[in-house]
């Protein structure tokens, strides 16, 4: 295709755009491939939307397709105040959540004042070689205010190798009753050699009141 390639880029003007005769049947008609798709390209898998659920839970789109799975979340509020949004993996299609997990949490925070502002190593939201929820975001919608909320992403690597853990990143934001914003990060991985299928995210106290979750594929 060297020949199409030297006609468009003589019809390319000052401006970087093609002049029209740059396309015609002849030249259309002899391409024979497109380039594929680049590597960081994100493909929608799934979404769901809360309403007063108890969790919301991926049990189908994990698989070795993609080697990154990212989940993004807006605007999840809890029906109970003051609560942790969590999660946790399976290996079987999930049939059950608990599989050995082991993580490190670190936040910052800054308020409206100006007047309080910290970055700190949190040990009360880490876990050891725990099978329990790990903790995504603390004290979602602190103070009952209706319009606070969390939001942020995790994602997850490699989910179907059966030869490493499971490695994962999360980053979530929410703004506190205490008219503060906080900013969390969580890294971690499921101690396992078996696929994880997939993924459940709930409230450590009461039902998702709203909120949208969305699983995307990196290739």
């Amino acid at each position: 295709m060297g020949s199409i390639i030297r006609t468009a880029a003589n019809n390319v003007g000052a401006s970087g755009v093609f002049s029209s005769s740059a396309f015609n049947n002849a030249s259309l008609n002899s391409v024979t491939s497109l380039p594929t798709a680049v590597d960081g390209k994100m493909k929608l898998i799934s979404s769901q939307t809360a309403s007063g659920d108890a969790s919301l839970s991926f049990t189908s789109g994990i698989d070795s397709t993609y080697k990154t799975y990212c989940f993004k979340f807006i605007n999840i509020h809890p029906a109970t105040d003051s609560t942790r949004f969590d999660f946790q993996g399976s290996t079987d299609g999930g049939s059950s959540y608990g599989v050995t997990y082991t993580n490190t949490v670190f936040l910052s925070l800054h308020n409206e004042a100006g007047s309080n502002f910290n970055l700190f190593y949190s040990t009360v939201r880490d876990q050891a070689q725990s099978t329990g929820y790990a903790q995504l975001c603390a004290e979602v919608a602190r103070g009952g205010d209706a319009d606070q909320a969390c939001s942020g992403f995790l994602q997850l690597y490699n989910p179907s190798s059966s030869i490493f853990v499971k490695h994962c990143i999360s980053r979530f934001i929410k703004d506190a009753g205490t008219a503060e914003i906080f900013n969390q990060y969580q890294a971690g991985y499921f101690n396992t050699t078996s696929a994880i299928n997939a993924i459940d995210f709930k409230m450590s106290s009461g039902n998702i009141d709203d909120g949208t979750i969305q699983m995307f594929g990196i290739l």
